[in-house]
């Protein structure tokens, strides 16, 4: 799949969420389950309402028991955002497993996943700049900047797409190494967060 086939997956979902714009409006993937363009969508979903949580927490008015449900609601959906990640790594790997390495091949600096990962992100920069750049109600010099800011990110996007698809070619032909590291977040793990395991002595 095309770095072009992921940013289109990405707008539509972006935009099938902004049909109702709310944090609890359930996911309807127009893709087959468990289909490689279902874990792009699921994972830009959960990309787009972690955006808009964002956004509500930083509510200056919010009260301290909304903003910890919030807070812990974030939590969690980053850590279903490294998990969508890793699945996306496991499809890679599985798909590159019998290619032949050659001997001078480089590792890269980044897994194929959380380079779409940056690509899923960037779709949700462009809309929500976009929306800031088309604003009637603001002066013309801030229009302006916010033109500016979405013209690099639209730059960003290209510039990173490429990168994509070359990345592909490189490890169909041998010239990358197909390498994951995993993310082994440690602050959701009862096993490796000393403030979850000291609740549970053994």
């Amino acid at each position: 799949m095309t770095a072009q086939r992921m940013n289109e997956i990405f707008d539509q979902c972006i935009a099938d969420y902004h049909i109702h714009d709310h944090i609890d409006t359930a996911e309807k993937a127009p893709f087959a389950e468990g289909s490689f363009e279902n874990l792009l969508y699921h994972k830009n979903w959960i990309d787009t309402v972690q955006w808009h949580l964002e956004d509500i927490i930083r509510d200056p008015k919010i009260s301290p028991e909304n903003a910890l449900v919030i807070k812990r609601r974030i939590d969690a959906s980053n850590q279903d955002r490294t998990d969508l990640v890793e699945k996306v790594d496991d499809y890679y790997l599985e798909l590159f497993e019998k290619i032949e390495v050659k001997p001078e091949a480089r590792v890269n600096t980044e897994s194929m996943a959380w380079a779409i990962d940056r690509l899923s992100i960037l779709a949700l920069k462009i809309y929500h700049m976009r929306q800031e750049a088309e604003r009637k109600n603001i002066d013309q010099a801030l229009q302006a900047k916010n033109q500016f800011k979405l013209n690099v990110l639209l730059t960003q996007r290209d510039d990173l797409s490429l990168a994509i698809d070359q990345l592909l070619e490189d490890l169909k032909s041998g010239n990358r190494v197909m390498k994951v590291y995993r993310q082994m977040k440690m602050y959701n793990d009862p096993e490796l967060n000393p403030v979850l395991y000291a609740q549970n002595p053994k």
